[in-house]
């Protein structure tokens, strides 16, 4: 199903308060930030523009990477996405960061 992902199915989260299912059975409130495309990333022989998600968790938490669930409104549960965390970069450092890549 990841292949099937595209930026438009995040952009539709942009803003919203949505969640990230941990790979502990956890749950992380997040807020989808931003969706970046990544058009000089593209292979030739793969239809699907590369993107980045930037999401903030909602709430204070150790978790720094793994594979998590989430659901997008079209195409239902997404599982087996990695999430990494990203630093603050002069952001709120009591929030953690977290950056999701489609190639």
């Amino acid at each position: 199903m990841l292949q099937n992902v595209n930026a438009e199915h995040f952009r539709a989260l942009l803003g919203n308060t949505c969640s990230l299912q941990l790979d502990d059975g956890s749950q992380l409130s997040i807020a989808v930030s931003s969706v970046d495309e990544k058009p000089n990333a593209r292979l030739s022989d793969n239809e699907r523009l590369p993107f980045s998600v930037t999401l903030n968790s909602l709430q204070p938490t150790d978790f720094v990477d793994g594979l998590c669930t989430i659901e997008l409104p079209e195409l239902g549960r997404l599982e087996e996405v990695f999430v990494s965390r990203i630093p603050p970069m002069g952001r709120d450092a009591n929030q953690a960061y977290y950056c999701i890549s489609f190639n």
